[in-house]
């Protein structure tokens, strides 16, 4: 059953819906909010048990959490959007695609990737969904998520940008990681709902993303009918936060070109 999300809400015009990655919360898209409000309303909800929104009692599932964004579009009055999702974001934002097509007026998939999780990646995201749920403490996000979230560009020359995000892991709480991780590892590929697509897509990657990478971006945009593909020099994973000039200027002009075609 779908929750009542907890979302942020500035600016507006043309509405832009950015979903945030794991294991952090809509406050990774502060400098979104603050570069793009003056021409988009822009809305940045919490997933499901992040930030500001509660858990429920609900089986983990992606689809569960993209039913939860349908609903927050009925409350806020939005009609349809761009629709943004990076990492675990991107997986949501696919899965909005497939089970509510007609809320999506463009598509932004930014370090994230359509195939399903290999059976290596899946028990990993298992094991640590157990160690979460029996420390309820997130130090195994710290010791083995936080390390590949960031690229050696950050490591080494952005210890402000590295520490926001390590702070923003500290604060997740341990059952809506753990929640996730399991939702995460059961989601199906999504290549049939990208290859059904009839909204333009922008696919975003950094250079330095060991985690979803240039290939798995590639693979991305190569099934779609009408996708764009940008690689963002020196970031990792979290190329919004990392570059984030670079990530609003792209997806500024995309929503932009989006808006003037919808008019």
């Amino acid at each position: 059953m779908p929750v009542q999300l907890y979302a942020r809400d500035v600016g507006a015009g043309t509405p832009l819906v950015l979903l945030h990655a794991f294991p952090l919360s809509s406050a990774m898209w502060l400098k979104q909010r603050e570069d793009l409000a003056g021409r988009f309303r822009v809305v940045t909800p919490d997933l499901r048990g992040f930030g500001g929104s509660r858990l429920g009692t609900d089986e983990p599932s992606v689809d569960l959490m993209a039913d939860d964004v349908a609903l927050l579009f009925r409350r806020l009055g939005l009609s349809r959007a761009v629709i943004g999702g990076l990492s675990m974001g991107g997986y949501v934002a696919m899965a909005l695609c497939r089970r509510h097509p007609d809320l999506v007026l463009g598509l932004v998939l930014a370090d994230t990737k359509a195939a399903a999780d290999t059976d290596a990646v899946r028990l990993a995201r298992l094991r640590q969904a157990e160690t979460l749920e029996r420390d309820d403490q997130v130090t195994v996000l710290l010791d083995e998520v936080l390390p590949n979230l960031v690229g050696p560009t950050t490591l080494q020359q952005r210890a402000l940008v590295y520490g926001r995000v390590r702070g923003l892991v500290q604060a997740t709480p341990a059952p809506a990681a753990a929640w996730a991780l399991r939702a995460m590892a059961a989601r199906d590929a999504s290549f049939q709902t990208l290859r059904g697509l009839k909204v333009p897509v922008l696919v975003l990657v950094g250079s330095e993303d060991g985690v979803t990478t240039e290939d798995d971006a590639r693979a991305m945009a190569d099934v779609m009918p009408n996708a764009e593909l940008m690689v963002i020099p020196r970031a990792g994973h979290l190329c919004a936060v990392e570059q984030p000039d670079l990530f609003n200027q792209a997806v500024s002009e995309f929503a932009a070109a989006l808006a003037r075609a919808a008019q």
